[in-house]
């Protein structure tokens, strides 16, 4: 297999790898934060927060994108009736690490205002779960803008 083939071909798990360590980074951190609070709950005799869940979950999302620009990708780039991973190698590459590390961010950083999210509802009587929705939100935007733009560069 040529050098430039294999190049092509490995921008697509380079993208869903790097999507993938950053949903995990991201469930992590709320994942923690949300134990903590829940084990505040508990103790305290109250019933425990199903906010925490959404909060937790939210970073999950950028693995599917990812997986969304592989799909995409492995059609057009790999085993379509053109193929063009020998011709546009590097564009593939390119688009793929460049998604990959925009999944990966977006999730983590997701995952870390989740955290930050369950800690203030549990400290604030649960108050502000839309605002901090909201943040969140904002975040998983960059993840969308990531899938997009990537999707608009593969080459036909």
């Amino acid at each position: 297999m040529d050098a430039t083939v294999f190049l092509g071909q490995a921008s697509l798990g380079i993208t869903l790898g790097l999507a993938a360590l950053g949903s995990s980074l991201g469930v992590g951190a709320a994942g923690r934060a949300a134990a903590g609070a829940w084990g505040k709950e508990a103790k305290a005799g109250k019933p425990l927060n199903f906010s925490y869940i959404i909060l937790t979950g939210m970073p999950l999302s950028q693995t599917i994108y990812a997986f969304v620009l592989m799909f995409v990708g492995l059609k057009t780039g790999i085993i379509g009736e053109a193929a063009v991973t020998a011709t546009h190698a590097g564009t593939l590459f390119g688009i793929g690490l460049a998604a990959g590390i925009c999944e990966m961010i977006s999730a983590w950083v997701q995952g870390q205002i989740g955290a930050a999210a369950c800690r203030a509802l549990s400290e604030g009587g649960g108050k502000g779960l839309i605002n901090m929705i909201i943040a969140m939100g904002m975040v998983e935007t960059v993840g969308l803008f990531g899938l997009v733009f990537m999707l608009l560069m593969i080459p036909k």
